[in-house]
Formats: C-alpha cells, structure tokens, sequence
C-alpha cells in the first residue's frame, strides 16, 4: 500500500502564491509518472500538472506559465509551485501517482483564492 499525503493549501489573495507538497510512503525514484489534479464545486476532477521519471513535465493550459511541478527524489515528495493565483484556481487539490499499474490518491488539499 501507497500512501501519499498533501499539504500547504490554504487561503491566499489573488495574485498570490502558494507550494503544494506530496510525501509519499516509499520511494518515488522509480514512480514513473506523479501528477496534481483539482476538483472545484461541482466540476470533474481535472488534471493540472504531471511528471514523469524522466522529469518530462506537462501541464493545463489555464495553469501554463503560472505553475510549476516538480519531485524531489531524495525526500520521497513532488511539489506543485502556484503563482499569479486567480480565484478559479480554487478547488481541491489531490496528488496521484502510477505505482506499477495501480493510481494511488492523496486525500486532498483545499487552496482557496480570494479577497
């Protein structure tokens, strides 16, 4: 079993910042791919930002140039850089990652953005 566990949301102001982390349970040098997704009230869980082992990134078209994804090997844990925040980044936001064919979730962060 996988563990993984989110953390550093909170409220902030638009136009603020905010770092998102993922502490997994065990090693992620070899989880081929992690990723960011969020949910907001009533929508479908979207993705926001992958990663691959070979540090191949991608991301959303409304968080491109603003977010930036990225995985520490050493401490077992990705992190998602939010700048430029904008009150449609609100949501929950979940990490995930393929470990040999099965997708395990981290229970969710809420990042609030507002005046």
């Amino acid at each position: 079993q996988v563990q993984l566990v989110e953390s550093g949301g909170g409220l902030v102001q638009p136009g603020g910042s905010l770092t998102l982390s993922c502490l997994v349970s065990r090693s992620i040098s070899s989880i081929y791919a992690m990723g960011w997704y969020r949910q907001a009230p009533g929508k479908q869980r979207e993705l926001v930002a992958g990663i691959r082992i070979s540090g191949t990134t991608n991301y959303a078209d409304s968080v491109k140039g603003r977010f930036t994804i990225s995985r520490d090997n050493a401490k077992n844990t990705m992190y998602l850089q939010m700048n430029s925040l904008k009150p449609e980044d609100t949501a929950v936001y979940y990490c995930n990652g393929n470990v040999q064919g099965l997708v395990y979730w981290g229970q969710g962060t809420q990042v609030t953005v507002s005046s």
